[in-house]
């Protein structure tokens, strides 16, 4: 699983509901820094356990803020941020590289604000979610769970093939 590990509540509500859900279907997340700690250069070391999971979830929780700056300086394209933009861990789209490119399924969550590589549509053939909030209705809390229900199955089929 990729997540950060500093988190505000918000962050934290949203990353337990989603892990309620992986042990209800006795799936045990793994990362780095959380469940695995590095004996080598991180980069190999999220290979390593990557190597030895039959899925991914990537959580793109928002890390910075960035208020002012220029967006590809130098390029035609270069503009001012002229609203807050809310930028994700950077490892999120290491690991999800990683991930797809082992050939694992991937379940990808992100905060309304998270845009960019892997929480882009039509990245990769994954849908990407919205982060789940302690505030979300019943019927979306169910959603999620039927989501979560494709994904393990999945996982559940890559395990079983290997």
């Amino acid at each position: 699983m990729s997540a950060p590990t500093a988190l505000n509540e918000r962050q934290t509500d949203g990353l337990e509901q989603i892990l309620l859900h992986l042990h209800d279907f006795g799936l045990e997340p793994r990362t780095l820094g959380q469940s695995d700690y590095p004996t080598a250069f991180p980069l190999l070391e999220i290979f390593v356990i990557a190597k030895h999971c039959s899925g991914g979830v990537i959580l793109g929780f928002e890390q910075m803020t960035v208020t002012a700056g220029v967006k590809k300086p130098g390029t035609s394209q270069e503009s001012q941020i002229l609203q807050p933009l809310a930028v994700p861990t950077p490892w999120n789209n290491l690991e999800a590289g990683i991930l797809f490119g082992l050939g694992l399924p991937l379940l990808i969550f992100r905060e309304p604000k998270i845009s960019g590589g892997v929480f882009d549509p039509g990245v990769t053939d994954v849908f990407v979610h919205d982060m789940p909030a302690g505030s979300d209705s019943p019927g979306r809390r169910s959603g999620l769970r039927e989501v979560v229900i494709k994904w393990q199955a999945k996982v559940r089929e890559h395990y079983y093939a290997r």
